[in-house]
């Protein structure tokens, strides 16, 4: 709420993420508020890593992103999924989302469960990754696919 709520100077919103955290941000993050999440103490970010205004990642599985890793506006990152079973499906599986070094996530793409994403790939703006993502490819559409290789 603390980040969302005023202006902050970008070292404040290091410091406002680190706390949100539990663990110590590198001064080469950057933010645009708003950005939401429903715990935060199981997100893990690396340097140089910079989240672009009104993303929603849910932690409770874990988030892992590595370097040099960029995620545009209203991106998604769900680390929880329900039971298919009708009799459970209020019953929640956490899986973690890893993203690698050098990752680009566009804009309203959203990530879901146990989803690694390798380095330097590419998700397309609007894309939804339900599975892994290969290094150095570009992956868009609904569900996501590789729609090219990229030089790493």
């Amino acid at each position: 709420m603390e980040i969302n709520t005023k202006f902050h100077e970008q070292d404040e919103l290091t410091e406002l993420f680190s706390k949100l955290t539990g663990k110590r941000i590198d001064d080469s993050f950057g933010l645009f508020p708003p950005f939401y999440t429903d715990f935060g103490k199981n997100i893990t970010i690396g340097k140089n890593v910079f989240i672009n205004s009104d993303c929603k990642f849910q932690d409770q599985g874990g988030i892992y992103i590595d370097d040099g890793v960029f995620i545009g506006h209203s991106v998604v990152l769900a680390t929880l999924n329900h039971d298919l079973e009708l009799s459970k499906r209020a019953w929640l599986h956490p899986a973690p989302i890893r993203i690698g070094k050098n990752v680009w996530i566009g804009t309203n793409a959203t990530v879901t469960a146990g989803v690694t994403i390798g380095e330097g790939a590419i998700v397309a703006a609007g894309a939804v990754v339900t599975k892994d993502v290969e290094a150095n490819t570009v992956v868009g559409g609904v569900p996501a696919r590789i729609i090219k290789r990229v030089d790493g």
